[in-house]
């Protein structure tokens, strides 16, 4: 008897599920709306992903879903200095989903 494919069991290739690219997409959402609000009160950025969490923007950093960490997460610095240094981030998961973009495009 062959046994059923892996999906049939919920295994699929990292990064190759539609619910973790979701996920993904959520996250990075919830932490650019975070950094916006920090910005909003501050008027500069963290100077870590940690400081959105200590400061209470975030309950706990997200996880990147595709690399399955908290700690992949890239950090994108805003321009001129004296601003913080977290303006974006962006997923540190290798390779592309579905749709042929790369994560770190995201």
């Amino acid at each position: 008897m062959l046994a059923p494919p892996a999906e049939v069991h919920g295994v699929l290739p990292v990064g190759d599920c539609a619910h973790e690219q979701a996920v993904l997409k959520q996250n990075l959402f919830r932490i650019g709306e975070a950094l916006d609000k920090f910005y909003a009160d501050s008027g500069k950025y963290p100077d870590s992903l940690d400081d959105l969490v200590t400061k209470r923007y975030l309950r706990s950093p997200p996880v990147d879903p595709v690399t399955e960490s908290t700690t992949t997460w890239i950090v994108v610095p805003p321009t001129g200095s004296g601003k913080g240094a977290v303006y974006d981030v962006k997923s540190g998961a290798p390779g592309n989903p579905r749709d042929g973009t790369a994560y770190g495009d995201w």
